[in-house]
């Protein structure tokens, strides 16, 4: 009989009811000598250090459903996704392309005029 109390009390140990029941009688140790504000001072930073991490990960989300921008080159129709206001070279036909306002357009040196090319054949 002795044998089972003896593993009962390590398996209780083990499983860290020890530690919480340690914690609860210093926390209320330190309520009667009148240093409660420790006790909910790390109350306060064990609930920062949980709900921080929650709270950056949805606001991460909500940051890159705005500036993830998802649409074809305009060279060659390639499905590009870059961040909104940045440079991004083409992977399929390497043409820098630039987004803005949600699209891609192409980076052309000043005074370059970009014309489509019609093939004249097929018109007849």
């Amino acid at each position: 009989m002795k044998q089972n109390f003896s593993n009962r009390i390590i398996n209780i140990g083990d499983s860290g009811f020890g530690c919480l029941l340690t914690i609860v009688l210093l926390s209320l140790l330190l309520g009667s000598v009148g240093l409660q504000w420790i006790v909910n001072g790390v109350l306060i930073f064990i609930a920062l250090l949980t709900i921080t991490p929650i709270v950056g990960f949805w606001v991460f989300r909500w940051w890159l459903k705005k500036n993830l921008v998802e649409d074809d080159c305009p060279v060659c129709s390639y499905k590009l996704t870059g961040l909104n206001q940045t440079d991004l070279r083409c992977p399929n036909c390497g043409e820098v392309v630039k987004i803005e306002a949600g699209k891609f357009t192409r980076e052309t040196p000043p005074g370059t005029i970009d014309v489509e090319v019609v093939d004249v054949s097929e018109l007849d």
